[in-house]
């Protein structure tokens, strides 16, 4: 199962990729976590982001698609992944295409968890205000202000990715205003069913296989004679014809004149033997 999680920041996208991993046992991808890791093991496309990752500069994605058919390879991924925080943009997006096209992987579903804005600023203020209350210590990135920002990035950079995904017939969206619980209940609905889909077209293509050779498929002794190899050409063709013109037919008398031209040579050899015993 490979999948892409989609929504604004604050929609839920790691609680529910936490539990997509333990219920199908495929790993979550963060492109961040790939790329210092990339770095740390000095992988050729590691050591190219590492310079690039030092300076502050944003990370081509030639460079993160590199980091992640790399990461795709190993032995984990196998049974599927769980992309988080890429693609970002339709260009990165089209780039993954590629990948996976060039790997004979399929891309299963990408799952946009839809929420209200407002409702997202409201959920953080209340959270700010209770931890204010408690007397702990809110971060510096987890304020409405902040998030306000998050958001607009989202919508100018990520929010096209919904078309570009609906237009391929990959994009499912699930309430993400739902309680964790439901929300969970829906994506698993989802895979169960695309699971399900799948596994009548491989039993569709596997019954049309034998019966498609049987209809098509020709007797070895039929294609030597339909074959241009197996024609013969035209004078031979006559020639064979002539010769079973004169073939004697089994159960069929043969010819009067035959019979009687042998007949007669039979009686001259018995009257030629008579006189020279005389």
């Amino acid at each position: 199962m490979r999948i892409i999680l989609l929504g604004p920041p604050g929609s839920g996208k790691g609680t529910q990729a936490q539990r997509l991993v333990q219920r199908y046992g495929i790993v979550q991808l963060s492109t961040g976590e790939m790329l210092r890791a990339a770095v740390a093991a000095g992988t050729p496309v590691g050591l190219r982001a590492k310079d690039i990752m030092a300076s502050g500069g944003l990370v081509p994605d030639e460079v993160v698609v590199g980091v992640i058919a790399d990461r795709i390879e190993q032995g984990d991924a196998k049974k599927g992944f769980i992309l988080d925080g890429f693609p970002r943009t339709v260009p990165q997006a089209a780039a993954l295409d590629d990948l996976l096209k060039h790997k004979h992987l399929k891309l299963d579903a990408v799952i946009e968890l839809r929420v209200n804005e407002s409702a997202l600023l409201q959920r953080v203020e209340t959270r700010v205000a209770e931890m204010q209350a408690r007397g702990e210590k809110v971060r510096v990135d987890d304020t409405p202000e902040v998030l306000t920002k998050r958001l607009a990035a989202y919508r100018s950079l990520t929010e096209p990715l919904i078309h570009y995904y609906s237009e391929r017939r990959k994009l499912l969206t699930v309430d993400g205003m739902m309680s964790i619980e439901q929300v969970t209940r829906e994506i698993a609905r989802i895979l169960a069913a695309i699971d399900a889909a799948d596994a009548k077209a491989a039993e569709k293509r596997a019954s049309a296989k034998p019966a498609a050779r049987g209809a098509v498929r020709k007797p070895a002794a039929k294609r030597a004679k339909s074959s241009p190899a197996g024609r013969a050409s035209p004078k031979k063709a006559a020639k064979a014809a002539r010769k079973a013109a004169k073939r004697p037919v089994k159960g069929k008398k043969k010819p009067v004149k035959k019979a009687g031209r042998k007949l007669a040579k039979k009686g001259a050899k018995k009257v030629t033997k008579r006189r020279a015993k005389a």
